[in-house]
C-alpha cells in the first residue's frame, strides 16, 4: 500500500531515534519503550493499515536495537563486564522465545497488541516511580532454569519491540548478579532477542498484503535506517549527558510521561 514518506516525517523519524538515544543513554533504558509508541503515532498519521499497523511498529523498533545493542556490547566487552557463559546459556532461549514471540505478534490483533503495550508502559513508569529493584535472593538457577527464564525474556520482548532489558536486568539482580554485569549481559542478550525477533516478524509479515510501500515484511527499513542512524550518535551523548542534569528528576519527569502515553496506547487515539 502506497503512504506518505515526506521530508517531514524522516525528520520525526529522526527525532523519535534522538530522544530515544539521548534518554537510553542517560537512564539506562532501552530505545523501543520510546521508539514503538512514537512509531505507532507516525505510522498512523502516514496511513498505515490499522490491522498491521503494531507489528510494523515492534518489528521496525527491534530491527534499529541490533545495531545499538552491538555497539554498548562492544563497549561492556572492552571494560570486561559481560559474563559470556551466562549470556550463551541465555540465549538459546532468548532465540526461542523470541520466535514463539514473534508467531503470537503475527497472529493477534494489532488493538491486542497495542493494548499490551500500552498495560507494559505504565508498569514500567510505575517501576520507575517506586524506584523498585528486586532483592537479591537466590544464585543464577542452571542451564535448564536459564532456558526459561531466556525464553520468557525473548518472548515478552519481542511482542513489545524491545531490547529485554527491563526484564534481564531484574532476572539478574534477583539471582546475585552485580548491577554492573547484569547491565552488560543484558545488552549483549539484546542482539539476539532483536535478531531472532526482527528476522522472525519479517517472515511472518512476508505476505500480508496490509503492510505499507517499503516493507520487508513487517520492517518499515525508512524509519529504522534513519533511526538506527540518528541513535548510534546520540545514546553515547545521553550518557555523558548524565554527569550534568539530575538523573533522579528526570526520571520521575520521564515516568509521568511514559503514563501519559502508556493511557494513550490503551485508548488508540
Amino acid at each position: 500500500m502506497l503512504v506518505d514518506i515526506s521530508i517531514n516525517y524522516i525528520l520525526l523519524y529522526a527525532l523519535s531515534g534522538l530522544i530515544a538515544g539521548l534518554l537510553g543513554g542517560m537512564l539506562g533504558l532501552g530505545g523501543g519503550i520510546i521508539i514503538v509508541p512514537a512509531l505507532h503515532f507516525l505510522f498512523q498519521q502516514q496511513g498505515f493499515t490499522e490491522s498491521s499497523l503494531m507489528q510494523v511498529a515492534v518489528t521496525t523498533s527491534l530491527s534499529t536495537i541490533i545495531v545499538t545493542a552491538l555497539s554498548s556490547t562492544y563497549v561492556h566487552h572492552r571494560k570486561q563486564a559481560v559474563i559470556w557463559p551466562v549470556v550463551l546459556r541465555l540465549a538459546p532461549g532468548i532465540l526461542i522465545g523470541a520466535a514463539i514471540g514473534a508467531l503470537l505478534a503475527d497472529t493477534v490483533s494489532s488493538d491486542l497488541l497495542r493494548i499490551l503495550f500500552g498495560l507494559f508502559e505504565i508498569a514500567i513508569a510505575i517501576q520507575i516511580i517506586l524506584n523498585y529493584r528486586p532483592e537479591a535472593r537466590t544464585q543464577l538457577p542452571g542451564s535448564g532454569g536459564q532456558f526459561i527464564a531466556g525464553s520468557l525474556i525473548g518472548f515478552i520482548s519481542t511482542l513489545m519491540g524491545i531490547g529485554g532489558g527491563t526484564l534481564t536486568v531484574p532476572f539478574l539482580l534477583y539471582c546475585r548478579v552485580a548491577m554492573r554485569h547484569a547491565v552488560a549481559i543484558s545488552s549483549a542478550c539484546g542482539f539476539p532477542i532483536a535478531v531472532a525477533g526482527t528476522v522472525s516478524l519479517v517472515i511472518a509479515g512476508y505476505d500480508n498484503a496490509d503492510v505499507p510501500e517499503h516493507a520487508l515484511g513487517y520492517l518499515y527499513w525508512p524509519a529504522a535506517l534513519v533511526i538506527v542512524t540518528v541513535t548510534v550518535v546520540s545514546a553515547p551523548l545521553g550518557a555523558k549527558l548524565t554527569h550534568y542534569i539530575s538523573v533522579t528528576l528526570l526520571k520521575r519527569c520521564f515516568a509521568v510521561v511514559l503514563i501519559l502515553v502508556g493511557v494513550k496506547m490503551l485508548t488508540g487515539h
